[in-house]
């Protein structure tokens, strides 16, 4: 065998240890394995369908995947594309008239169509894959690489969209990233989030409204939002009778560049996050659906906006508690985020993330009550 010969095998190889061909839920599917991670990605829409940590004997789903909690609550599976972690580019929240006339579906194109493989394999230890989508709608292409290094709990997610059009655009961007049953349980799965002023979605119009426990359009500090009956209640945890639906929007706390958003299952002792800069995702929206105990969703969708409106509704707001509510695409340009997720162990008694640093090649969770820490290491840098 020639050196040439050798050298391309060596790179062949390489790409399949790197990612390989799979199928979740009846779908195609793309695994990217570290030896610490499983992370499954849809090549249609994109989507971050599973991740597992492949020490855990009992390969707990750390996203949403509502084909299983369907299964378990005896209902019709559904959402279609919207499983896991999704990316809603170029809309978020419903159409108007005319867009849907256009062809236009809630939560814009990408999450919608075939993505393109444009590379896969790894440079040294770094596993990753990248992907194109063109948006034939909005005029946009999409390319989105994800990475993560060997032996490392910590995935990289860098995102570029551009522009085809010849004018400045606003857009609407939201990562939609969702936990669900059973990672999500009522009195063991909590959310922190490095957050500073929240609202209740505004509910006037809307129909269906005793759904909701929140009182709508109303302003509070996280955890405790405002019930309908006067009382408040702690957002951390699920109710204890899950039976609801409801909708947060809250601003990043804008004296930190990196904010962060995690989710602990206490008992299991494993924590699920992400590690954003605020400039790019200013915004967390959280959708509770908690409307059966055995199939709950829990968006910690961070983005442009801090609800799921349509178009003309977020650009006429233009700002909430000053903090702007769409990002603008310039004409002929391109515009790009990176953000972290991570998934790992916590030692037992580990109850509450206050902080998310990252520094000196580690990204450290602290629980500020118990005085424990979660230290990962990784290559990774915001």
């Amino acid at each position: 065998m020639t050196p040439r010969t050798l050298l391309l095998a060596a790179c062949a190889a390489a790409i399949i240890t790197a990612q390989t061909p799979t199928t979740f839920e009846g779908r195609d599917a793309l695994s990217l394995d570290n030896g610490v991670l499983d992370l499954l990605i849809f090549p249609k829409g994109g989507a971050f369908a599973s991740l597992t940590l492949k020490d855990d004997a009992s390969k707990l789903n750390a996203v949403w995947n509502p084909y299983a909690g369907a299964r378990a609550a005896g209902q019709a599976a559904r959402f279609g594309d919207s499983t896991g972690h999704f990316l809603c580019v170029d809309g978020f929240g419903g159409v108007s008239r005319e867009e849907a006339a256009a062809g236009l579906q809630n939560h814009g194109e990408a999450h919608r169509l075939p993505w393109q493989q444009i590379s896969a394999g790894r440079d040294g230890a770094v596993r990753q894959v990248t992907y194109r989508v063109t948006l034939p709608i909005v005029q946009e292409v999409l390319t989105r690489r994800v990475s993560l290094n060997d032996g490392e709990s910590v995935v990289a997610v860098d995102t570029e969209l551009e522009s085809l059009l010849a004018f400045d655009r606003p857009v609407n961007w939201a990562e939609h990233a969702t936990i669900g049953s059973p990672f999500l349980a009522p009195g063991v799965t909590v959310v922190d989030a490095s957050v500073g002023r929240c609202q209740t979605r505004p509910r006037t119009g809307e129909k269906r409204t005793e759904i909701n426990r929140l009182e709508g359009g109303r302003e509070f500090t996280y955890p405790n939002a405002p019930l309908k009956t006067g009382a408040t209640v702690n957002l951390r945890a699920v109710p204890a009778d899950p039976n609801s639906m409801d909708h947060t929007g809250c601003a990043f706390d804008p004296a930190r560049r990196l904010v962060f958003v995690t989710a602990i299952r206490k008992d299991k002792g494993l924590v699920f996050g992400y590690l954003l800069r605020r400039e790019e995702y200013p915004w967390l929206q959280e959708w509770m659906n908690y409307t059966h105990p055995l199939n709950l969703a829990r968006g910690i969708e961070f983005g442009t906006q801090p609800y799921d409106l349509p178009r003309r509704t977020i650009i006429d707001m233009g700002k909430l508690f000053d903090v702007p509510t769409f990002r603008w695409l310039p004409a002929k340009s391109r515009i790009s985020t990176r953000f972290l997720m991570f998934y790992a162990h916590a030692p037992q008694g580990f109850q509450q993330v206050d902080d998310v640093r990252l520094e000196a090649g580690q990204l450290i969770l602290v629980d500020r009550k118990s005085g424990q820490q979660v230290t990962l290491k990784t290559s990774q840098t915001l």
